[in-house]
């Protein structure tokens, strides 16, 4: 499938929020002092280092939004694999204009193209097996539909975009509700009929007690693989399974084996390495 772009509408204020909060409260005085007014600037987006491209659009509204009119020319669009060395996109206009929102540019840039890249090696690791990799709700605030985006950019999947997406009952909800099959037997009483609902188990013996329950899926939550093959085997298809725990691009490969429908790690949104991307004047 082709990758969805985010609409500009939604994508712009984040933009002007960064570079409001770049340039503070009297703008970039490096640049207004060394820069003559009027002169043109031409500079490329050049990979530092080996990954997957994602949040162009967010570069491109950055410079714009101090030049209408500078020209953004894509070379690997968003979800391509790049080389180092390799330019992912040229842009041409006011030299101040490019240089004052540059790092804002940058800053969106490399940080979701890392988070493309850590997704992209999981979807790698995770072959041949029919596992789909999948993000989590631990996302920078603020942030989350452009870091799911980068996800979907890397190859992977996402999962709720918040609370009021579907029902994910935990170990916290079961305690509380004062057992598994009352916590199930509430949501699926307190929500309509095109919510779905999802039980989070540690153990065997809750999956058992799980499998007589109207969910949707079941996380299988920090199981071993013997473990985690098991418990594909006993659900036999009834409803989707997710492993999620001690995720990594060594764990996966064994993790997928076990026959699990969906892989989630949250360390894709919440601390993957910014890809080394630079912006070179020519």
């Amino acid at each position: 499938m082709p990758l969805a772009h985010l609409p500009d509408i939604l994508l712009e204020p984040l933009v002007r929020a960064a570079l409001v909060e770049d340039l503070g409260r009297a703008a970039d005085v490096t640049t207004e002092a060394v820069v003559a007014e009027g002169q043109v600037g031409r500079a490329a987006l050049v990979a530092r280092q080996a990954g997957v491209v994602a949040g162009l659009d967010l570069a491109r509204l950055a410079f714009r939004a101090l030049d209408t009119v500078t020209r953004f020319d894509v070379a690997r669009p968003d979800g391509s694999e790049v080389k180092p060395a390799e330019v992912i996109a040229t842009v041409e206009g006011s030299a101040r204009g490019l240089l004052t929102a540059e790092r804002t540019a940058l800053n969106f840039l490399c940080h979701l193209s890392g988070i493309a890249t850590a997704t992209h090696i999981l979807v790698k690791a995770a072959r041949p097996h029919k596992a789909r990799i999948c993000c989590t709700r631990k996302t920078t605030p603020g942030l989350r539909a452009v870091e799911k985006y980068a996800v979907r950019a890397g190859g992977g999947v996402n999962h709720r975009f918040g609370l009021d997406d579907a029902v994910l009952i935990k170990d916290n909800h079961i305690a509380m509700a004062g057992g598994v099959r009352i916590a199930v037997e509430r949501a699926r009483a307190a929500v309509g009929h095109l919510v779905k609902i999802e039980l989070e188990v540690d153990t065997l013996d809750q999956l058992r007690e799980a499998l007589e329950l109207p969910i949707d899926a079941v996380l299988l939550d920090n199981m071993e693989p013997k473990t985690l093959a098991e418990a594909v085997k006993l659900v036999g298809g009834r409803f989707i399974t997710e492993a999620s725990g001690g995720i990594t691009p060594a764990t996966v490969p064994s993790i997928a084996a076990t026959g699990v429908d969906i892989v989630s790690a949250g360390y894709l949104t919440h601390s993957a390495p910014a890809l080394d991307i630079g912006l070179d004047f020519q």
